[in-house]
């Protein structure tokens, strides 16, 4: 079996999502964190044959929908993520999570693409048994994915600027430099602000993330907060 990991943070009101404000209020922003966050567990919890995996940071008992987070996280792996700064933790987390469970791959996704749906995850994992490595490019000019035979090879990451719009560039250097030729997958678009918010959701119709930034949209056009 593979192991999916999901890099994500608790969805704390002024901690979460803060870049969707305005035109959200801080807790809006973190109940579309939480949103996004639940249809990304749901993805996962659905791809067949995987172990889920959740290195995370903040306290998921003071995150918006608290309850249904920790419902949803019931079975998973859980670690604590540690590091001074995210490329550190985003490292350990490959790092820890091959230490749970050595010998397996590592496909490492976040929480910023509730679009992902079980198929993508598991052509993902396919593409990562047949090349050794996959990774996914993000519109912004990050990545949205990251799967590894060797947990190991993300060392590579500690030296990488992230949340910048060469990450990806960066990365794929750093892992070419260690020999990794990546197989790629489909481009996707991180939901950084709320035109990309608004822009993922008109494709999710249905989905808890489309309908927590309708809930926002909603509020502009009646102007009554809620």
């Amino acid at each position: 079996m593979n192991v999916l990991l999901l890099v994500a943070k608790a969805p704390v009101a002024g901690l979460a999502k803060t870049r969707l404000c305005p035109p959200a209020n801080p807790r809006q922003a973190a109940r579309i964190a939480a949103a996004a966050l639940l249809d990304t567990l749901a993805a996962v919890r659905a791809t067949a044959s995987t172990i889920p995996v959740l290195a995370h940071t903040g306290r998921f008992a003071d995150a918006e929908y608290a309850a249904e987070l920790t419902a949803a996280l019931a079975g998973w792996h859980l670690l604590a993520q540690r590091g001074d700064t995210f490329a550190d933790r985003l490292a350990n987390a490959h790092a820890d999570t091959g230490a749970a469970f050595p010998g397996r791959p590592v496909l490492q996704i976040g929480m910023d693409t509730p679009q992902l749906r079980p198929a993508l995850l598991t052509t993902a994992l396919e593409l990562l048994a047949a090349h050794g490595s996959v990774f996914g490019p993000a519109l912004d000019g990050g990545w949205w994915a990251l799967g590894l035979r060797d947990p190991a090879y993300a060392e590579v990451l500690r030296d990488v600027p992230m949340s910048t719009d060469d990450t990806g560039r960066r990365t794929l250097a750093a892992l070419h430099g260690r020999g990794i030729r990546p197989a790629t997958l489909p481009v996707q678009q991180d939901v950084d602000d709320w035109t990309t918010a608004t822009a993922v959701a008109a494709d999710l119709p249905g989905t808890r993330f489309a309908a927590a930034v309708a809930s926002v949209g909603d509020q502009l056009v009646s102007g009554r907060p809620r």
